[in-house]
């Protein structure tokens, strides 16, 4: 069994047999865990929506706990348990394997395989048009940007993504989530990043959604949890 808690905007914790991986957390709710699970904390960038000191406190809790930091986060975090990563960067720990993509923002996004499953958390990598901003200096080099960070994972295997899907940018909202659905073989996708939630019931709505509109996971509140078998 997979239970994933939502946490708040972007932030999750994945509970698995063996692993608890959270990402992004700022605040809302976290479930109690085994303590004899391995726990990985993520954190994608500096962002205060993203990454929050508070997150250092739990491994006065549980002795098990490692933290991925993304480079941009100066703050150090337990000894011998933090490590800072930046973009296109391989890092393993116990029996995960972790790859970073560049944001298109600021810090990474991570693809985390845990024994047969992959997970990808984006944090703010996103197609990131704004109506307001130029296209020539701006959105265009945006697009590229996007696409050529989503052209790394072309075809990628995923099985629970969690994606920005920014109420701020309007219609355009869709672009980042839509380009990665049809790029890549996710079968899970939990949209995030959201500022509310009637975006999501638009874009389920949304025509662009329904290839894969049964993927997508309707986020209402914090503390919702989902879960799923694994297959054996």
């Amino acid at each position: 069994m997979i239970k994933i808690t939502y946490l708040e905007h972007s932030g999750f914790a994945v509970e698995c047999d063996d692993y608890v991986l959270i990402f992004d957390y700022y605040k809302g709710n976290l479930p109690q865990f085994d303590k004899d699970k391995k726990i990985c904390v993520f954190a994608s960038h500096v962002h205060y929506d993203h990454f929050k000191k508070k997150i250092f406190t739990w491994a006065e809790e549980y002795e098990n706990i490692h933290y991925i930091l993304s480079d941009d986060i100066e703050a150090a975090g337990p000894k011998d348990q933090t490590e800072h990563i930046g973009a296109d960067a391989d890092f393993n720990i116990w029996d995960l394997r972790i790859h970073t993509l560049k944001s298109t923002d600021e810090g990474v996004a991570f693809l985390v395989r845990v024994k047969e499953k992959t997970f990808f958390h984006a944090g703010d990598l996103n197609w990131w048009y704004w109506e307001e901003e130029d296209d020539e200096t701006w959105n265009e080099p945006m697009r590229q940007a996007y696409q050529k960070e989503i052209a790394k994972i072309e075809g990628e295997e995923i099985d629970y993504a969690f994606f920005p899907l920014d109420s701020r940018q309007g219609e355009e909202s869709v672009l980042g989530i839509n380009y990665f659905m049809q790029h890549t073989n996710t079968k899970i996708v939990f949209p995030m990043h959201m500022w509310g939630y009637d975006i999501l019931d638009k874009f389920l709505k949304n025509s662009v959604s329904e290839p894969y509109r049964e993927r997508i996971m309707k986020v209402k509140e914090p503390g919702q949890s989902f879960y799923f078998e694994e297959e054996r």
